[in-house]
């Protein structure tokens, strides 16, 4: 099958990249950033400009592996450069909003990861930033990579077009274990300070942003209960990624998976108290009544990276498994009975989402195609002067909805408003 013409790539316009954070998802961001102007034909270049991280050692090291042309220890050094249109954060939520409105305020396009802040507030002023800078030009955007995944993408589609009809039920899980081990170390991930919240924040985002994308509509209100099963850890005896670290004995803990990237860590030795959830489990409505449940936990033994979705409404259903993201499962209900059944959608057709430039029907797509597909999408939208998605805004939404949850359970499980 042949590839669509991509032109002369030097001749196109150069996007000066400069990131901000290392380790997990700047690893991952870096591959967006390289491979999405090698498969997709953009209007303009991604160029890996500039990475940031406060180890210069670890972050040259970073950017030779990775392909970035130079280094920085100092954020707001990256904004200054003039060889950096967009900032890319990849840090720990807690400098989300510093430097996302520095960004803005100097001219730049962000993306940032997600949770997009860490309260409510640092969000409402990260998106008023980004609605002005809007007016000069500029682009910001929320980096949830589930929306990218092209199954989600085609299911998305879907429901858009009345497949599902109204709907009745959204139901999504998102299940790891990397913190069962009680000695694992107290990374910045446990922390309220940096992370915001636990499994909420690091699952909970995501599951609640992919559940409203797909069905179109908002989370209006939820009923939550939350937990601290292990609410003493060993301090780690360094900087960590998040979801791994050395202890304070010098052991060291496995990795695990979703989320952020680096942080610092308390001084080693000792134990120190865990200030964030462990596991959260809510109930929600949906703007139209329909009726959603979600649970993100890091304490799912067996689970490394298991998030599902389903929704069904009154003319089908549709489901999507993480450990399946070639696939989708739809049943359409208005079949006769006698041949009615969920059915397995491999989505790997040209004319499926994304997949215009990649690989023969029924060869798979991974993980890290999501982040080339992100930066796609974002070029796209800087080069046509179109709000990308998802937004800030969208963001906030989001943040807002995490807020409720944590209102919710502090409260005995009281049906909590999100806020409008």
């Amino acid at each position: 099958m042949g590839q669509p013409h991509r032109g002369d790539e030097a001749e196109k316009p150069p996007l000066g990249v400069g990131m901000v954070g290392y380790a997990f998802m700047g690893a991952a961001h870096s591959q967006g950033w390289r491979t999405a102007g090698r498969v997709f034909d953009l209007p303009q270049r991604p160029v890996l400009a500039a990475v940031c991280g406060r180890d210069a050692q670890a972050v040259r090291a970073m950017a030779d592996r990775h392909g970035w042309a130079a280094t920085e220890t100092d954020w707001r050094a990256l904004i200054e450069r003039d060889d950096v249109d967009l900032v890319d954060i990849c840090t720990p939520g807690d400098s989300h909003a510093e430097i996302a409105v520095a960004a803005l305020a100097a001219g730049k396009h962000v993306l940032c990861e997600k949770p997009l802040a860490n309260t409510v507030e640092e969000a409402e002023a990260m998106t008023e930033a980004a609605e002005a800078a809007a007016r000069r030009g500029q682009v910001a955007m929320v980096g949830f990579n589930y929306r990218r995944v092209p199954a989600t993408s085609l299911a998305r589609s879907m429901v858009a077009e009345g497949r599902l009809g109204t709907l009745r039920h959204v139901r999504v899980t998102y299940l790891q274990d990397w913190l069962v081990d009680p000695e694992f170390p107290l990374t910045w991930r446990l922390r309220k300070e940096t992370a915001g919240s636990g499994a909420l924040g690091d699952l909970g985002a995501h599951i609640v942003d992919l559940a409203q994308y797909l069905a179109g509509e908002p989370v209006v209100g939820v009923s939550a209960l939350t937990e601290t099963f292990v609410r003493v850890r060993p301090l780690p005896a360094g900087a960590s990624s998040g979801l791994s670290a050395a202890g304070a004995a010098g052991d060291t803990a496995p990795a695990g998976a979703a989320g952020d990237t680096e942080g610092g860590a308390p001084a080693a030795g000792g134990r120190g108290t865990v200030t964030v959830d462990d596991a959260a489990v809510f109930t929600g409505r949906l703007a139209s009544g329909a009726l959603a449940s979600f649970e993100a936990s890091r304490f799912a033994t067996g689970r490394k990276n298991a998030l599902r979705i389903e929704l069904n409404g009154e003319r089908g259903s549709l489901a999507f498994d993480l450990e399946r993201l070639n696939e989708l499962s739809y049943h359409d209900h208005t079949e006769p009975g006698t041949y009615a059944g969920f059915r397995r959608i491999l989505v790997t057709e040209p004319d499926h989402p994304y997949l215009e430039a990649w690989w023969p029907p029924g060869h798979a797509l991974g993980y890290e195609h999501t982040f080339v597909h992100q930066a796609r999408d974002l070029v796209r939208a800087i080069a046509a002067g179109q709000p990308p998605t998802p937004s800030f805004a969208d963001g906030l939404q989001v943040q807002r909805v995490l807020a409720a949850v944590e209102e919710s359970a502090a409260k005995n499980s009281v049906y909590t408003p999100v806020q409008a």
